[in-house]
């Protein structure tokens, strides 16, 4: 069911950890905007009978979207009755949407349509502080709304996020994140003050998940759990069509899940997490032994494609130690679909048949039987495209400091 009947969340909630109820208006709103890029301007009427929601849904999300200048209402006659005819105004608000990774920093601008409007990426050295990802953002950022000459006025916020868990009762990044030199800093506000907009943060693995929903294929799923994998190893879970946040933002972990007890000790301190078997930075630990300097994920990508055995069985072990993690998460929550996220999706079954097959052997056998497991069709691009999908879900006027 599609309609939001339920009593609204309290905008501080939504703004940094939106529940079921912004998340189903956001999928609602993105449901009217499709009708009215592909049908054109229509009543409320006609819009509530061609999207299947009610009138009072359509009511408010007309209401909320007329406020934030997304549409244009103007008087007509249907049917011998005065009416309100609603008219999209196309691209006139904007998102940007923020990626922070370990060495690099993506910004992309999208419109109310789910369309990019511009997008770039950035180096950032190994080991960077906070300031420096924050202003090299805010310089990309500009850059990008030069390119596409994009008033700032167009923009009504930012989503950001990094690879690491944020503490919504305080906002600040914790202990466990891929970006040590960033503990302790509060995201949401020093971002705020670089770029002098509304801004949401989150995990970079729940940006991924929710950019499933708004961006990719997966829009109807109502349970899904998106894997990120890279140098770490994180997990955004969709439950109930909504992100799961647990008792205080932190859930998803699936990175320090016990693999072997005796295995290497972990940044979390533990020993045999799956990030020790199984990250792109223990791949390329391992595939560099003998070579001078250490390869690169993209050499990882290159050798696997072109057959090379030592990258196959890398890929292979590290494939079913994933499919077990995943049979575990799978056991607990029983998903729709998994997808597979993080710069290794360009090798499809390659690395994809050793991740199912984990899960299918551990997995209870009617769970793994009936979920879809699949790579991410939007690569590199899902974590940015989700953190401007966040700033959509928030209504005008929720939008906090």
């Amino acid at each position: 069911m599609l309609d939001d009947e339920q009593p609204t969340t309290p905008a501080h909630r939504r703004a940094r950890n939106p529940g079921s109820q912004s998340a189903l208006r956001s999928r609602n709103q993105q449901r009217l905007t499709q009708q009215l890029l592909k049908g054109g301007p229509a009543t409320q009427a006609d819009l509530a009978r061609s999207t299947g929601l009610s009138t009072a849904t359509v009511s408010n999300i007309v209401k909320s979207m007329a406020a934030a200048d997304l549409v244009t209402l103007t008087p007509v006659t249907s049917s011998g009755r005065r009416a309100m005819s609603v008219r999209y105004n196309g691209d006139s608000a904007i998102a940007a949407g923020i990626d922070f990774g370990r060495t690099h920093v993506r910004v992309v601008l999208a419109n109310t349509g789910y369309h990019v409007l511009a997008e770039e990426e950035a180096p950032l050295p190994r080991g960077h502080q906070a300031a420096e990802g924050i202003q090299t953002a805010s310089r990309l950022l500009d850059k990008l709304l030069k390119k596409a000459s994009i008033s700032r006025s167009q923009l009504i916020g930012a989503g950001a996020g990094i690879p690491g868990p944020i503490d919504s009762r305080d906002g600040k990044v914790i202990r466990g994140s891929i970006l040590p030199e960033w503990v302790g800093i509060n995201l949401h506000d020093e971002l705020e003050k670089a770029l002098k907009i509304p801004v949401f943060v989150d995990n970079d693995a729940n940006l991924g998940a929710l950019a499933q929903l708004t961006w990719g294929d997966q829009g109807n799923v109502q349970n899904l759990m998106f894997i990120k994998i890279g140098t770490g190893i994180g997990a955004g879970l969709i439950l109930g069509g909504a992100l799961f946040h647990g008792s205080f933002g932190v859930t998803g972990e699936i990175g320090h899940v016990t693999i072997d007890e005796q295995g290497l000790i972990c940044r979390c301190g533990n020993r045999g997490c799956l990030e020790t078997v199984a990250s792109t930075a223990t791949m390329v630990e391992l595939l560099s032994r003998g070579h001078d300097r250490p390869i690169s994920t993209a050499e990882i990508l290159s050798q696997a494609m072109a057959g090379d055995p030592a990258t196959l069985r890398v890929l292979d072990d590290a494939g079913m130690a994933i499919g077990r993690a995943l049979a575990n998460m799978a056991n607990l929550i029983s998903p729709d679909v998994i997808v597979i996220g993080g710069p290794l999706t360009e090798l499809g079954d390659l690395f994809l048949s050793p991740i199912r097959r984990g899960l299918l052997r551990h997995a209870v056998p009617v769970i793994g039987d009936s979920i879809g497991l699949k790579m991410s069709q939007l690569t590199s691009r899902a974590e940015a495209l989700g953190a401007a999908a966040l700033v959509f879900q928030n209504e005008p006027g929720s939008i906090i400091s």
